[in-house]
């Protein structure tokens, strides 16, 4: 309540609307973040009520001096940090409520939430979601982990009276959360962020509580045939839709191979749209759309708007990205695929033969299904990058696939397109994070993205690839 004093911790994207929001409402504010006091303090000059901070904790130790308050009523954490470190413990068993940013967006957002997660296919379901609603005329806001709070849009929401809100929301988001959105999409569940969470369980927890605080009159989306989600589809109270694209649901989106179909409960089922003018390619995009469409349907979107959305969405940057054919050769950049998952997803959709170019962050996930991926692909070479680039070979190695090896992302674009015939493709597509040579995967989409268009104006001009750097 107004008058108590809060930690804002981390003062990255995500917390920065925390200040302003915090400081309008009377709350005494406290900052702690790992950069350099400088560094904090110039972010800090450019959020309106940076006046209500009345300490800042920077550097190295920021943790330790924070856990040394006793006066604080509540911490409002960055989500990717791991929340089981000794001073956010200490804090909390001195009384210190532990929360974040999206618990506060659910528990108090001006309009109804409809939040989406999953392992894989996230961000493209949320702008679907979100495009298809806008089609349908209802006002419509996005953000939560496609890059923006929802704090910065309050009073615009507050202003508007009626619409929706979508969100993304990660397993960090939601680690924390004591509130569920109105509508819950559970896309599906596979291993990922084991270097963060203690285990898959606990990561499956994180997911779950999407749906956990969920009352009656609330709504869930979940698939039909994914054994591991269906482990949590007991979690809550909300009313239950499924997905399935192998056939026909009581209540929810199915396929029959030709047409989505929108099932409600108790009527008769409605076509969508025809699976053939889906734009987005490969099965896993054809879930992502029916995930979307029920979604869309089920928060007051039209079938008319769902399915004009579901015929012209080509697609989010980095994720089955067609950037140029150079030389009857295709490069596509998928370094949203950050899991031996999301890159079999990406080899499922590709069917000219492929030269796989994978590997980065370290996560400590298995990476058999990777392999069994490849095995059943057109991928005829493998070059591989980064942390993860042993622990991928060793399993590619009964397979018999040429595999190489670059000390560059650069180096590995030079390399495949030397490997890559007229008709064939070059596949960035990780099954690894990002962190290890890059901020973020954007940053190595666009690295990809730019060796690609050089390439291209290099050919253009006569000349080949060059600085190949890779070894078999």
């Amino acid at each position: 309540m107004a008058g108590e004093t809060v930690a804002v911790v981390g003062l990255g994207a995500n917390n920065q609307p925390l200040v302003p929001y915090l400081s309008r409402r009377g709350y005494r504010l406290v900052v702690a973040d790992r950069k350099p006091p400088d560094a904090v303090q110039a972010t800090l000059a450019t959020l309106e009520g940076h006046e209500a901070v009345e300490a800042v904790y920077a550097g190295p130790d920021y943790l330790e001096r924070l856990s040394e308050r006793t006066d604080l009523a509540a911490v409002y954490l960055t989500p990717g940090m791991v929340k089981t470190q000794p001073p956010i413990l200490k804090l909390k068993a001195g009384g210190t409520r532990i929360t974040c940013e999206t618990d506060l967006v659910l528990a108090s957002c001006p309009l109804p939430v409809v939040g989406i997660t999953g392992s894989a296919g996230k961000s493209t379901t949320t702008t679907l979601v979100g495009l298809a609603l806008k089609a349908s005329g209802v006002p419509t806001w996005m953000g939560g982990n496609l890059g923006r709070s929802l704090l910065w849009d309050w009073e615009a929401m507050a202003a508007s009276g009626h619409g929706v809100a979508v969100l993304e929301l990660s397993s960090f988001q939601l680690e924390l959360v004591e509130h569920s959105p109105w509508g819950a999409v559970f896309l599906n569940l596979t291993p990922n962020h084991l270097d963060v969470h203690e285990s898959f369980e606990a990561y499956g927890m994180a997911k779950s509580r999407i749906l956990a605080y969920q009352g009656r009159r609330d709504w869930a989306v979940l698939p039909a045939r994914d054994p591991v989600v269906e482990q949590y589809a007991g979690v809550g109270q909300g009313r239950r839709y499924r997905v399935d694209l192998e056939g026909p649901v009581e209540a929810g989106m199915w396929s029959d191979g030709e047409w989505l179909w929108w099932q409600p409960a108790g009527q008769a089922a409605q076509p969508v749209v025809a699976v053939s003018a889906i734009r987005l390619i490969g099965r896993h995009n054809l879930a992502n759309v029916a995930y979307a469409a029920a979604a869309a349907l089920l928060a007051g979107g039209r079938r008319e708007a769902v399915a004009q959305v579901a015929r012209e969405f080509g697609g989010l940057p980095h994720r089955l990205e067609t950037v140029a054919t150079v030389k009857g050769v295709t490069f596509i950049n998928d370094s949203i695929a950050t899991t031996p998952e999301r890159t079999a997803a990406a080899l499922g959709a590709v069917t000219a033969p492929a030269i796989l170019i994978a590997g980065g962050y370290d996560k400590h996930l298995d990476y058999t299904p990777l392999a069994e991926a490849v095995a059943k692909s057109t991928v005829r070479a493998v070059v591989l990058i980064g942390a993860t680039r042993e622990k991928i070979a060793t399993v590619l190695d009964p397979l018999g696939v040429q595999v190489f090896r670059a000390e560059s992302l650069e180096g590995a674009a030079a390399l495949a397109a030397a490997e890559a015939r007229a008709g064939e493709v070059v596949l960035l597509s990780p099954a690894s994070a990002s962190y290890d040579m890059f901020r973020d995967f954007q940053e190595r989409g666009e690295r990809f993205r730019r060796w690609v268009q050089d390439y291209k104006a290099r050919v253009g001009e006569g000349r080949g690839a060059d600085g190949l750097g890779g070894t078999p």
